[in-house]
């Protein structure tokens, strides 16, 4: 399929709200933006759906009636590669933190523009819509398949995996980050440059966003997360990532 063809065909959002008004008002907003869309309350419509979900995003509300939103974001993504919006009233920065390290793709705060809603969707489905593309001159051959240390990371599958062989689940972000810093290994990237490939938008969150993405990524590739050996920060210039790390072995 052509990126145009993907680009054209109308993309499915699940809107998660027990709020039915406001549920209603973003249908009409998505509607005339060219979505499709479904409407539910809960975590128990979402789920009654059944287990091969015909969704390309999930915009949920974080402050569900008689539920979380933190944990049914962590519900989906024990079950399924879904991108992921989180829609909320409340304004505290701790929330936004919490909800990035559920595994969500962005975080919109209520009330917002319309315009910005659209275009943060645009955003994420386009990054999340297609295989990424990769630069041709990276140093680290395009083979499908990049190691570091004890782990490899499958580009045809989207998958990184152990020595052993098991898989360590990464959400969407998180991917298009890892793999983004491998294409550009020994390259110390500026936080805005990473902000830019992950289709963010360049608010007052820009470090913040990027610093909660890179935390959970040290958390599932580094052997200790604090002092990494892979994923490590240059002060004030950005982050690099070190493909031939020497590892300790003694602990």
């Amino acid at each position: 399929m052509s990126l145009n063809s993907i680009e054209e065909r109308k993309r499915r959002i699940a809107i998660v709200d027990d709020d039915p008004e406001f549920r209603q008002s973003l249908c009409d907003l998505l509607y005339q933006n060219g979505f499709e869309t479904v409407s539910l309350a809960s975590g128990e419509e979402f789920f009654a759906l059944g287990p091969e979900i015909d969704l390309d995003l999930v915009l949920l509300d974080l402050r569900l009636d008689g539920e979380s939103g933190l944990s049914l974001a962590m519900a989906i993504r024990e079950t399924m590669d879904l991108p992921i919006m989180m829609l909320t009233g409340v304004g505290d920065e701790i929330d936004k933190i919490v909800g990035l390290e559920t595994g969500a793709d962005d975080y919109l705060m209520k009330p917002f523009n319309p315009r910005e809603l659209i275009a943060r969707i645009k955003a994420i489905l386009r990054r999340t819509g297609s295989p990424p593309v990769y630069i041709s001159n990276s140093s680290v051959p395009d083979t499908g398949t990049i190691e570091f240390g004890d782990k490899v990371l499958d580009t045809s599958k989207r998958a990184l995996s152990n020595a052993a062989g098991e898989e360590i689940l990464l959400t969407n972000a998180e991917y298009r980050l890892l793999a983004y810093l491998l294409r550009h290994p020994d390259e110390i990237i500026p936080r805005r440059q990473l902000l830019e490939e992950l289709g963010g938008n360049l608010s007052q969150y820009v470090d913040r966003t990027i610093d909660v993405l890179i935390l959970r990524l040290r958390r599932k590739i580094e052997k200790v997360p604090s002092k990494p050996v892979h994923l490590q920060t240059r002060r004030g210039m950005g982050y690099i990532f070190v493909l031939n790390a020497k590892v300790s072995t003694s602990d």
